[in-house]
């Protein structure tokens, strides 16, 4: 099993420009606690992290430097001033973040997270952003393996794609929550609703898509104010 196979695709994403102010929207809109931020080309350039933005709100609150490391310092850091109050998404952005292939195996990708200690990383193609792999969705993805294959046959990536671009555009659902993996027809759906209209329209759209040999839906409901990777 690869990143292709569990990675959520459409991605939300910024660019360099964006107000930091329209970032924290996203985020809240999209229930969602980071943005890649790309160029035109959708290479991934940085990436706009609930951190990021709370680093605003804690250098409001409170200077937490010492009166007497700025003796020797000279006062703020000037990173440290533009972090916390660039207006830009590149001025807060963390820059140059790690990125996988989209054939990277599973145990590639846990490494990475636990090395350097992330909650996520973007998935590329020929160097342009084609999804994002969350600890959530590694998770899922760890747990299926037990019992799928090694590598995924093409069959069950297409039928994959086919639910999620249903779900997006039909079925009245955001697919940055959820997560699906298909082993053999088979389709296991994971991660966060907002009702049990939504559970059951995810339900039908798997269904109905051709390939599918049976459905498992272990969708949650999203507490408020939630966000899922």
């Amino acid at each position: 099993m690869q990143a292709i196979d569990i990675m959520t695709p459409n991605v939300v994403c910024v660019d360099t420009d964006t107000n930091v102010r329209d970032i924290a929207q996203l985020l809240l809109e999209h229930r969602i606690s980071a943005v890649p931020v790309i160029d035109d080309e959708r290479k991934v350039l940085g990436i706009v992290s609930e951190g990021d933005l709370m680093r605003r709100v804690k250098e409001d609150a409170n200077d937490s430097r010492s009166w007497w490391l700025s003796l020797f310092t000279g006062g703020k850091d000037a990173g440290e001033y533009v972090k916390s109050h660039g207006r830009k998404a590149h001025e807060v952005m963390t820059p140059n973040p790690l990125t996988v292939e989209e054939n990277a195996p599973l145990h590639t990708i846990a490494r990475l997270l636990e090395k350097h200690h992330i909650k996520r990383v973007p998935v590329v193609r020929e160097g342009k952003l084609v999804g994002i792999v969350s600890r959530a969705n590694l998770l899922q993805g760890v747990a299926n393996a037990v019992v799928a294959p090694t590598e995924s046959p093409a069959d069950d990536r297409q039928i994959r794609e086919a639910i999620l671009e249903e779900v997006r555009k039909h079925a009245g659902v955001r697919t940055e929550t959820i997560s699906i993996i298909v082993d053999g027809g088979a389709a296991e759906i994971w991660g966060l609703v907002e009702s049990l209209d939504q559970k059951q329209a995810v339900t039908v759209a798997a269904e109905n898509t051709p390939g599918v040999t049976k459905v498992e839906n272990n969708l949650g409901m999203m507490p408020r104010g939630a966000s899922y990777f």
